[in-house]
């Protein structure tokens, strides 16, 4: 079943020993507060220095770097959509947002990855309907990506941890 491959842990993104975690990034990949902030923190200058040189990235796109002093060999850099209500496409940036990072994420050849719960921090997303979309779509894209072996979601509160279960249940 696909949602053996889930784990769901309370947590610091940064310490975990996967190959790539995903950071919840701004479009400049310059860092910022949050998950942001933290990864490029934890994981030193070298981070800072290549996102340079990757020229950004889109709302709902994602990147690749090394993991410099993580643990993980990879950050996977992505842009979650700011909730404005709804109405202009946010679900679907965010779907993206999961199903690319976990495209490059194979094409990498990274059998563990961990996320963050996207778009949820000061972008406003709700969380419960947040939750719902990063689950349904790291389901439906794990069945197109059997190297995958295992997802991890990071969260940061004990309700994120929460309403990600539900989700996974609900599947």
């Amino acid at each position: 079943m696909i949602e053996d491959r889930f784990t769901v842990v309370q947590g610091d993104i940064t310490t975990l020993d996967v190959d790539a975690i995903v950071n919840a990034a701004n479009e400049s990949l310059m860092g910022g507060g949050g998950v942001d902030g933290a990864i490029h923190r934890a994981a030193g200058p070298g981070l800072l220095a290549e996102c340079r040189t990757l020229g950004g990235c889109p709302t709902g796109q994602a990147k690749i770097t090394a993991g410099y002093d993580l643990p993980a060999r990879h950050v996977i850099h992505t842009v979650g959509p700011v909730w404005r209500g709804g109405g202009v496409g946010e679900p679907a940036l965010l779907a993206s947002c999961y199903r690319n990072s976990l495209l490059l994420a194979a094409e990498h050849r990274c059998s563990t990855v961990a996320f963050p719960a996207i778009s949820t921090g000061v972008y406003g997303y709700p969380a419960e309907a947040a939750a719902k979309i990063a689950v349904e779509t790291v389901a439906r894209t794990l069945g197109e990506l059997p190297k995958i072996e295992r997802v991890t979601f990071c969260c940061f509160s004990e309700r994120s941890v929460e309403l990600h279960r539900v989700a996974i249940a609900a599947l």
